[in-house]
This record gives structure tokens, C-alpha cells and sequence, in this order.
């Protein structure tokens, strides 16, 4: 092992070493008379006018660089000879060619630069190009020196369309022009959009921001500008010269044509294929051949109802709740214009496109738990049109395998097996007893109703998990998902446990440990959970474009009314002083989660992520200590990656080699990963963890775990470490390598403190996981 691991040091260094003596030749295919463009920077003397705003304008930037340090990419390009040998071809496609400066580019980037600033408001700004260069580098400046800003002095209003004029002075107080506010055109432009879109929110359908524009008139001698919005007249062309006010629309008839093929787009809606139809509460739906959906199904989705004022958020909505439906595959609406009494009227056309009704998946995949290497196979049906209401029901079943290693005791196998099928119906709409049609509607959130059955055999002990789950999930403004799981109930029932399992932990002084853990127990709980991301669907392979942060947080609760219950009804306690449900003692107990995270973007190739998380479970009541399944474990992919899963905790406990005691009902996380994009689909990072468990009470089998606040921060762990991953567009696949820094276990300043005194062979964790950790 020495053997190899000085081997693969000794590739390493060459590696270094041959990077170091091609940054030297950087300019190695640089022709003679060109320059390396070796770096861009932009100053500016007014704070308001950041440069990382700005950088968007340049035409030209210097290579790419590795952790915004290195410029590897250009290195390794550099290493390849100046013939065309496989090797050679290779180096080059996987690295960047030198960026030769190009005069006319920065000479274009000035023009952008200096027109972006004057539209920030900043009329009499300049912007400066100076270079240095040394041998063949070049350094390229610009300065941007915004002088003094021009500022709107009054604001005034032309619009000949009376009905317009008076929806704006209604909605006054929203617009984004203020008195005294910069002469900035990226605002002017926002307020031209924030009208439109007011607009078509009451009823002018063919209304658009090209027919808003603006007059300016700089007060002589100042920097002061007279500021006119006006809005030209409705035209029927562009050679109409009769002068017309913008036509109001109100919505006539709402029709279903439930068989659109998309490639008949543009087609007229006569020319849709269609062979039948029928009326439902005064709505036509075409169809052919049969109605794959019930009528009211469609009337309830719609949001475009027949007298309304046309609204686009109205067609959104519609767009939004038929985009919900997986009986569906596309969803696409039409409008025609109509005239009845010299009112301007608009059909709708809900066309929609059937989706693939069933379906059936096999999955394989290999498993790692703690360490024990197996594989696991699963097969799933699913019907997305159950009842002809876009109802997805699901049938599953699996069977995993592991190979169990360093197990201690004369047991009879070596071997893991799990069986398990689980099965669930989800309703598009909001299902409870009693309630309103309309309120059910205004609800939009889908139901899900769930059974699951787990049978575990292990060489110590079998065990069943049977669950019930009633809950409901909703998007909120694509941003942000709920979900309120109203009951769920797990069975957890032990049928058999090997006697040799009891008789090392009773011979060890830990019998405790088999009444914590290795007993039934019935758990009924409900809890509510809240995700919210700030880039929505702004992701580009798997990755924000822009700075954004997300929000999870989540609270269950478990076993309360059965307590009271029980308590009312004086049910006789077990010899543990717990009450049970046919003999089988309910967990009691709360528990809460927060988890922020945020990602920075520094520039296209280059980020900084943020994580912090905190979690806490106290049992009560019915219960001494949180169930297994429910308990926190820390170490692993996406936490503190210098220990292994479940190796870490709680406190300063050291592992006994007993997973069970290392789980805890408190937990907190937190990280910092500085990612970068290598070269074609890999991705770079280096990354700092910190964390640990705690437990709420003294536990016997776990010394040095509780929670004591003039302890815990000096019971933090701390991990470093490098990560690899691919993009694979639809998934990340990451392979993470974490160095322990502070391990808590320890109190000795060598153990203690690792990063002093590194061990390879003691300190390292290496994980593989699909995603990104936070």
C-alpha cells in the first residue's frame, strides 16, 4: 500500500512539475508580433458602477483559469509538440488555445462599456483603454470615469386612450418612475414591460411595450431631464394610418379539443382532426374516437371562463394547472378575435396532447451501507390516467442484497437481504371530506395516498416495516414546494432475534441498546415541510446561472393524540411506563430541521457555495429516546466528508464499531465549496466541512454525546478535502475526498488536531455520490 501510494506521489509531482515548466512557455503558441491576452480589469471611481457588472460587455477575456488561480487548461495545451501525433491532438482538445489579444475587440468592448454606463444614467461618462505588456503578455485597463448623473426632473404622461389613462392612474402608485430618480433606460425599459403586462392583465390582448415610448428633454444647463411617457395609438398595420384606441377583449367561447397533435400547429383550429364531441356544462369538448379524460376534469383545470376580461395571468394559470396533469403531454391555448355589438370578444381553444398512459421501468443499482458493498433491482409500473382523471398510480417492488463484513459472533450467514413493494395513488387536486368544489379548486395542490411493506433479514435479526401515508404536495410559483403529510403511520415489528445477537450484548453490559432499538413500535405522525429555491428553473446544467439560495425546513410531530387518548381513556401502562396500542408502545416525540444554502457565482466558470444546517429530535411523553429510523448520523457524501456514513458522533463519543451508537438527536452542519469547471464535463472542487451530533439526554451506551452549550462548539468536526465530479447534463456524478482537520473523539493535541499531524491511512474518507452535496 506504502508501495503505490508513493508511486502515485511520485505522478503526482511530475504532473506539478510538468505544469509548472509549461506555465513557463505560456506563450509557447503565441505568433511573433501577437500578445497573450494575460488578464482584463476594469476600475471604476463611482461605487454605484460595480465592474463585475460591466464584464458582461467585454468581447474578449483572458483563458480560463482553474479556482480563478491557475490557467491549466492553457498549461496543458502548452504541452503538446507542434506536430499532429495522437497525444498531441488530444492535449490540445482537452485544454484552451492562448487568447490572442484582438485590438478591434477591445476597442469594441470600450464602445459597449461606455454605452452601458451612459444607459445607467451617467450621459457624460468616459471609459479609458490602456495596456502593458511584457514580452508577450498583455495586461489590458479600462478605467471608467462616470462624471456627474443626469436625473429625471418631472415626469409627465401623453396617452390619447382614455381608458388606458385611467387604468395607469389607478395603478399610480406601482410605477417604477420617481421624481429625482437616475436617467437610467434599463429602469425606463422595466416600467415600459410593468405596463404591458398591466395591461394584459385588463384585457388588452394585443397590446405590447412597442407601443410605449418616451420623450426627453434635458433642462438647458443642467443635468435635469424632462421625462414623457407615451402611448402611440392601436394600428391594424403598420401602413394604417387612422389612429385607433387599443381594443379591450372580453372572453366569448371556451372550447376542449382533447386529441391535438402538436405538428398541426400551424394549422387552423378547422383543421384539427377531430371525429366526435360533447357538451359539458355549456363547454364543447372535441375529441376522437373516446374521451380520455372526464368532462369535469377539464372545466375544473380551466381558468379562462367565458364572459371574463381576457387576463394573461389567467391563461397562465391555465397553462400551469393542465401542465400538472400526467395524463397530458403538451397543453397549448389559441385565441381567435370575434366582434359581436362592436365589442371586441376572443375564442378560446384549450388544445391538449395525450400523454402515454402506462409504463414500466427496471432499475439496477449497486448499494454501499457503511462500508458492506451489495446490489439492489427494482421494477415499476405506473398508470398516469387511473380513473380518467390523471390520476398516477404506482406499483413497485425491490430486493437489495449486501455482503456483511467485519460482523462479530457465530451467526449463520454473512448476508443482508431486503424485500420490499410499495404502492401509491396521487390525485391532481385536493382531496378531504366535506369541503367545497371551489375551495378544493383554489387549493391546487395534489393528493397522495401511499402503502409500503419492508421485510429486512439480517444475520442478527428480521425485521418488517409496514407504513400508511395520506399527504399533500403543492408548487408555489415554481419556486417554491409544500408538503403536509396529514398521517402517516409505520409499524416497525421485530419477528425474530438471533440469540447469539443478545447474548453478546448482554455478556457486554449493553442491554439497553436491544430495548432502545430492537424493539416494536408503532409511530403515527404528521409534520409539514417547506423547499424553497430562488433560481427556480433558472438552472443550466444542474446549475444556477446567476447568485441565488434555498430554504428547507421541515417539523413532525408523532404521537401525541394517541398519549391523550390513552391518558383520557386511563390505558394501563407497560413495565416501562408506556402505554401501547394492542400491545405495541407508540413513539412521542417532535422534531425540527432548518437547512440554507447559497451559491455565488464569481463567473461563468467559477462559484462559491454556502451551507448551513441544523436539526433537532426530543422525545417525551411516551418515549425515552427517538426512534432509530428518525434519529440523525453524521459523516458521509453530504456531511462531513472526512468520515465515513454514520462513522462520526455523537459529541466527542468515540466509535465502538457499534453504528447503533452513533446517532443522535441533534445535528448541525455546515460548508464552504469552491467549484470550478475543469475541462468538457468535469467539474472541480475544494471544500471545508464542519459538524457533528449530539444527543438531548446522557445516554450510557454513548459517553461524551449529550448537548451541553459550554461544550459542544469544542465538539465540532472539521473536514477539507478535493472533489471530482461529471456532468452528465440530466445528473452529477461526484467522487469526493475529505481529509479529517479536527476530530472531536480525541483529546490528545496529535489526534486531536489531524491537519497538523495527517494520516493518510487514518484520516481519509473517499465517497461517490450522484449530485452536488448542498
Amino acid at each position: 500500500m506504502s508501495h503505490r501510494m508513493s508511486r502515485g506521489f511520485r505522478y503526482t509531482l511530475y504532473f506539478i512539475v510538468a505544469l509548472l515548466l509549461a506555465s513557463c512557455s505560456s506563450t509557447k503558441y503565441v505568433p511573433d508580433g501577437a500578445y497573450l491576452l494575460d488578464d482584463v480589469k476594469i476600475h471604476s471611481d463611482n461605487k454605484q458602477v460595480k465592474p463585475s457588472n460591466l464584464r458582461m460587455f467585454l468581447r474578449q477575456n483572458p483563458n480560463s483559469k482553474w479556482f480563478s488561480l491557475i490557467k491549466t487548461q492553457l498549461y496543458v495545451y502548452n504541452l503538446s509538440g507542434r506536430d499532429s501525433t495522437r497525444w498531441n491532438r488530444m492535449l490540445r482538445r482537452i485544454g484552451d488555445a492562448p487568447e490572442i489579444y484582438n485590438a478591434q475587440d477591445a476597442v469594441r468592448s470600450q464602445e459597449e462599456i461606455t454605452k452601458a454606463v451612459h444607459n445607467m444614467g451617467y450621459m457624460e461618462a468616459t471609459v479609458s483603454l490602456t495596456t502593458k505588456t511584457k514580452k508577450k503578455k498583455l495586461k489590458l485597463y479600462y478605467n471608467v470615469v462616470t462624471g456627474q448623473p443626469y436625473r429625471v426632473n418631472s415626469i409627465d404622461y401623453d396617452i390619447d386612450d382614455k381608458a388606458i389613462a385611467g387604468y395607469l392612474r389607478n395603478d399610480s402608485a406601482n410605477t417604477l418612475l420617481k421624481k429625482n430618480m437616475l436617467f437610467d433606460v434599463n429602469v425606463l425599459d422595466n416600467e415600459r414591460q410593468r405596463i404591458t403586462n398591466y395591461l394584459l392583465r385588463n384585457g388588452y390582448y394585443k397590446f405590447n411595450k412597442d407601443y410605449i415610448d418616451y420623450v426627453a428633454d434635458t433642462v438647458s444647463g443642467t443635468r435635469r431631464v424632462d421625462l414623457t411617457l407615451h402611448i402611440e395609438p392601436y394600428r391594424e398595420s403598420r401602413t394604417d394610418t387612422v389612429p385607433k384606441d387599443h381594443y379591450q377583449y372580453k372572453i366569448n367561447d371556451v372550447s376542449f379539443v382533447t386529441d391535438y397533435d402538436v405538428f398541426q400547429s400551424s394549422a387552423t383550429i378547422g383543421g384539427i382532426n377531430i371525429n366526435d364531441s360533447l357538451h359539458y356544462n355549456g363547454y364543447p369538448i372535441f375529441y376522437k374516437d373516446k374521451l380520455y379524460l372526464r368532462p369535469k376534469v377539464l372545466v375544473n383545470n380551466l381558468r379562462v371562463l367565458p364572459g371574463s376580461t381576457y387576463n394573461v395571468r389567467d391563461v397562465e394559470r391555465t397553462y400551469s394547472n393542465f401542465g400538472r396533469l400526467s395524463a397530458l403531454k403538451y397543453a397549448n391555448i389559441r385565441f381567435t378575435e370575434t366582434q359581436e355589438n362592436d365589442s371586441a370578444k376572443l375564442n378560446c381553444y384549450v388544445l391538449l396532447t395525450k400523454n402515454k398512459p402506462k409504463s414500466m421501468s427496471f432499475e439496477v443499482e449497486g448499494t454501499n451501507s457503511a462500508g458492506d458493498l451489495g446490489a439492489a433491482a427494482s421494477v415499476t409500473y405506473q398508470h398516469r390516467n387511473l380513473f380518467k382523471g390523471s390520476e398516477i398510480f404506482m406499483f413497485k417492488v425491490r430486493g437489495a442484497y449486501e455482503a456483511i463484513t467485519g460482523l462479530k459472533g457465530n451467526y449463520l450467514s454473512n448476508n443482508y437481504t431486503e424485500y420490499a413493494a410499495e404502492t401509491s395513488i396521487n390525485f391532481p387536486s385536493f382531496l378531504f371530506p366535506f369541503l367545497s368544489s371551489d375551495f378544493r379548486q383554489k387549493m391546487r395542490a395534489n393528493t397522495e395516498l401511499g402503502l409500503q411493506y419492508t421485510y429486512q433479514l439480517r444475520p442478527e435479526f428480521s425485521r418488517t416495516i409496514a407504513s400508511a401515508s395520506w399527504s399533500y404536495k403543492w408548487t408555489q410559483r415554481q419556486r417554491a414546494q409544500h408538503r403536509y403529510d396529514l398521517l402517516d403511520i409505520s409499524y416497525l415489528y421485530l419477528p425474530w432475534i438471533s440469540s447469539e445477537f443478545v447474548k453478546n450484548y448482554e455478556e457486554n453490559g449493553q442491554k439497553y441498546i436491544l430495548e432502545y432499538n430492537y424493539k416494536n413500535q408503532l409511530i403515527v405522525r404528521t409534520g409539514y415541510s417547506y423547499n424553497y429555491n430562488s433560481a427556480g428553473t433558472a438552472l443550466v446544467n444542474n446549475t444556477p446561472v446567476n447568485d441565488s439560495y434555498s430554504i428547507r425546513a421541515n417539523i413532525e410531530s408523532a404521537g401525541n393524540l394517541l398519549y391523550l387518548l390513552s391518558s383520557a381513556l386511563n390505558v394501563h401502562q407497560n413495565k416501562d411506563n408506556e402505554y401501547a396500542i394492542l400491545g405495541i408502545p407508540f413513539a412521542q416525540y417532535i422534531k425540527g430541521e432548518f437547512d440554507y444554502a447559497r451559491n455565488v457565482v464569481i463567473d461563468y466558470r467559477n462559484s462559491v457555495a454556502f451551507h448551513a444546517g441544523f436539526g433537532v429530535a426530543i422525545p417525551y411523553g411516551n418515549a425515552k429516546v427517538i426512534p432509530f429510523e428518525k434519529r440523525y448520523f453524521s459523516g458521509g457524501a453530504n456531511s462531513v466528508r472526512g468520515w465515513t456514513v454514520r462513522n462520526l458522533g455523537p459529541g466527542s463519543f468515540k466509535s465502538d464499531g457499534n453504528l447503533l451508537n452513533q446517532s443522535g438527536d441533534i445535528k448541525l452542519d455546515a460548508s464552504i465549496e469552491y467549484r470550478t469547471k475543469l475541462f468538457w464535463k468535469f467539474l472541480g472542487a475544494v471544500f471545508v466541512d464542519a459538524g457533528n451530533i449530539w444527543t438531548v439526554r446522557d445516554y450510557e451506551n454513548q459517553p461524551g454525546g449529550k448537548f451541553e452549550f459550554n461544550k459542544f462548539y469544542k465538539q465540532i468536526a472539521v473536514a477539507y478535502g478535493l472533489g471530482l465530479r461529471m456532468d452528465l447534463d440530466f445528473f452529477i456524478i461526484r467522487f469526493d475526498g475529505g481529509m479529517k482537520a479536527v476530530n472531536p473523539a480525541y483529546t490528545t493535541q496529535r489526534e486531536h488536531y489531524p491537519f497538523l499531524h495527517p494520516d493518510f491511512s487514518r484520516d481519509f474518507a473517499f465517497h461517490f455520490a450522484v449530485g452536488f452535496p448542498f
